[in-house]
């Protein structure tokens, strides 16, 4: 069985599970996401992984990334990354990464960007289950009254995100 190399990352906002898979990350999410238990088997299901503690040279690409992010310096990230979703997951996930640094859309808006406008709640759930925080912005995405709704990290790493992209943007 092939591994999934993971690793604890201490972000200011949280302590995140950083894990790859080959060349590529395949987790970047949160030690305190309610549906930790969920996620780890649908990776491991839909890699044939299994997690092994440890670091590779990917995830210290990532962690160098990620500090560059939060010191407000990094507005990409140019880590290959592997989606373990369904197609409609997967969909929604690549245009998490179309939404610019620094702003935010609807569910709706993101629903209307791929295709199909009537699957707000498909979306928000999607965007729930995106295992790729950070590097896979779902923080980007509020409510349509512009209200902050449910982060996997909590609503203050999702209001702490926002900020930090707000003041380094220009």
């Amino acid at each position: 069985m092939d591994k999934i190399i993971t690793t604890l990352y201490k972000s200011p906002v949280g302590d995140m599970i950083i894990g790859s898979y080959g060349d590529k990350i395949c987790m970047s999410d949160w030690v305190i996401e309610k549906r930790r238990k969920a996620i780890d088997r649908r990776i491991c299901k839909l890699l044939s992984a299994e997690y092994e503690e440890g670091v590779s040279d990917i995830i210290t690409r990532t962690i160098i990334q990620l500090d560059e992010y939060f010191e407000g310096k990094r507005k990409e990230f140019t880590i290959p990354v592997v989606f373990c979703g369904t197609d409609f997951q997967r969909q929604v996930w690549s245009e998490l990464m179309q939404i610019p640094y620094g702003q935010t859309i609807s569910y709706s808006e993101l629903a209307k960007r791929i295709g199909n406008p009537k699957a707000i709640r498909g979306v928000a759930s999607a965007n729930a289950a995106n295992p790729i925080s950070i590097l896979v912005p779902c923080h980007r995405v509020i409510g349509s009254n512009h209200q902050l709704t449910g982060y996997a990290g909590g609503l203050y790493a999702k209001k702490f995100l926002i900020a930090l992209e707000s003041e380094n943007a220009g």
